[in-house]
């Protein structure tokens, strides 16, 4: 009888209590046990297993379920005698940062408190008998809805404590998601605080704490230790480029394919392979994800499953607001090439919107890009050579990017529609729209004012039409024909239809007494630069051309064209 496929269960003992699908992966809990880092942060994409690897790992070791072998029995843990004289041997704390989310910091606190509540009512058993004295049973009294910073950045310490005390051993301490909160506090900008608050619990709880006997932390990126981790010299981190647990997260080929056989879905490995093959962690180039996979096995057809389980909204708005850099890396993705970039895979936060590698390290944690290879220049300084992990990441990233610039009100197919048909009257009714309706939602970095926020803004609009036109044509920005620099060309695949030139300005009033001589400009410069080269080398007669410039000043647009 096949198991049952159960979606979204992340509990290893509802899985095995209800026999459900699992591939055995306590093979994990003997890699980290025999390593003994005191304390280890495993960084992986999101939906690899982080919280279910965790669920096992407190279902193994904790001595509150001293009577649950069973949910191991026929597991790999479960065949040496060593790893069964360790079960439930050690009391556990579970802490889990997912739900700790909000769009300022009070609702972040008030969220992080009630997990600590929540965490004191569960061992409030621990007040019962003579183990604690008295003033380590009060300390359970200043756990309330309106406790203090200090108090609640030392509650997890003072809880290892009292378990201490009354166990007799030492803490196993597990945090899961760590860093959830922490991109929604960068994202919604009050990372700043929320960092000031976590450094002192992190530390509190993982380096100055006696009755810790080891700690386990997962989550999606590693943040520069001088941003959260600063005081934990003691720290092992493990990200998706070590050789640490490289099969311990995500289904390898081989449990994939035994998976496959189980459902009588063999004959589809290859088509499995096209979608879901190519994450990589450390030398282990055959990984897939597990989400995916299971999703998979229950549908019986192929779809963009991990793709649709987040909103990305960190990686959306770095994107959006990104270099222009960043926007051609993007299209030479999209069209199936490799870029090479020096990475640094701890993330400070505080150069994200500062440094292109930042956002290539973010993209490389979140599982969207791969490594496929890395070369050593001058310096021992380290080139990687990146590319999208596989096709359901590279068919939903175009979509994915879509809906970051397209505004669900706005008729978007109908501009496209108008630019093909040169409507430009269309056109500019469209693009005044749209800015109008969601340009102050781009406009949110550093300095808003600067003048190339609103560059920013059309590059994006740019690559919302690469999602929607690339069967059709090839697009190009920022690159140089004739004597410049264009910022777009859209070269039609078929030299039957009209190729595209255009050119943002915004407006200048010290040069410009209105819009109309700023989209002169535009149209002048394309001109003048030349710009029409590239296209003319390819083939593409003159008269198939077609030129188009947009000023803008704030949020409103003017869009001019010709031959």
């Amino acid at each position: 009888m096949k198991p049952v496929i159960s979606i979204r269960a992340q509990d290893f003992t509802y899985i095995r209590e209800n026999g459900c699908f699992y591939i055995d992966k306590t093979g994990f809990i003997r890699e980290w046990w025999e390593n003994g880092d005191v304390v280890t942060l495993i960084t992986r994409p999101r939906r690899f297993g982080k919280t279910l690897n965790l669920s096992m790992a407190e279902a193994f070791f904790s001595n509150q379920y001293p009577h649950r072998q069973e949910l191991f029995y026929g597991l790999s843990i479960w065949k040496e005698e060593k790893y069964r004289k360790l079960y439930a041997g050690y009391p556990v704390i579970f802490l889990s940062f997912a739900g700790i989310k909000g769009d300022t910091y009070e609702t972040a606190r008030e969220s992080l408190i009630q997990m600590i509540l929540d965490l004191y009512a569960k061992y409030r058993f621990l007040l019962s008998g003579t183990a604690l004295n008295s003033q380590e049973k009060e300390y359970f009294d200043y756990i309330r809805p309106d406790l203090s910073d200090a108090v609640a950045a030392m509650s997890i310490h003072r809880l290892a404590l009292c378990m201490y005390r009354y166990y007799g051993k030492k803490v196993l301490i597990f945090l899961d998601e760590y860093d959830t909160p922490l991109q929604e506090s960068y994202v919604f900008g009050y990372w700043e605080k929320l960092v000031l608050f976590l450094r002192s619990m992190l530390n509190y709880t993982f380096k100055t704490n006696p009755y810790l006997e080891r700690g386990l932390l997962t989550g999606i990126t590693r943040i520069s230790k001088e941003s959260i981790f600063s005081d934990i010299s003691n720290l092992e981190v493990v990200t998706t480029t070590s050789e640490k647990y490289a099969a311990a997260f995500g289904f390898t080929e081989q449990e994939v394919t035994r998976a496959l056989e189980q459902y009588g879905m063999s004959a589809y490995l290859d088509q499995v392979r096209v979608w879901y093959n190519g994450f990589h962690f450390g030398r282990r180039k055959d990984i897939y994800n597990p989400w995916s996979i299971t999703k998979y096995l229950d549908a019986k057809k192929f779809g963009p499953y991990w793709m649709n389980t987040s909103s990305n909204k960190l990686a959306g708005r770095l994107i959006r607001e990104g270099s222009a850099d960043i926007k051609i890396a993007m299209e030479d993705l999209l069209a199936g090439h490799k870029i090479i970039t020096a990475l640094d895979e701890e993330i400070v936060f505080e150069q994200l919107e500062e440094t292109n590698e930042s956002i290539w390290s973010l993209l490389l944690a979140s599982g969207y890009l791969k490594v496929d290879s890395v070369r050593n220049v001058e310096e021992e300084e380290l080139l990687y050579e990146l590319s999208f992990t596989n096709l359901e990441v590279k068919k939903e990233f175009r979509k994915m990017i879509l809906r970051w610039f397209q505004n669900p009100s706005t008729r978007y197919n109908d501009f496209i529609k108008a630019l093909l048909a040169d409507d430009v009257d269309y056109m500019n009714e469209y693009m005044n729209q749209i800015a109008l309706q969601t340009f102050s939602s781009f406009d949110t970095g550093k300095k808003p004012s600067d003048q190339s926020e609103p560059e920013r803004f059309y590059h994006g609009f740019v690559l919302g039409l690469l999602a929607d036109l690339s069967d059709q044509y090839q697009i190009t920005s920022n690159r140089e024909s004739g004597l410049g620099r264009y910022d777009v060309i859209m070269q039609p695949l078929d030299q039957r239809r009209k190729a595209v030139i255009m050119e943002f300005k915004v407006f200048h009033p010290a040069k410009e007494k209105d819009l109309t001589e700023t989209v002169k400009n535009a149209l002048n410069q394309i001109a003048d630069k030349k710009y029409d080269t590239e296209l003319l080398a390819k083939g593409i007669q003159k008269e198939q051309i077609r030129h188009y410039g947009f000023a803008f000043a704030g949020k409103t647009v003017l869009i001019a064209g010709s031959s």
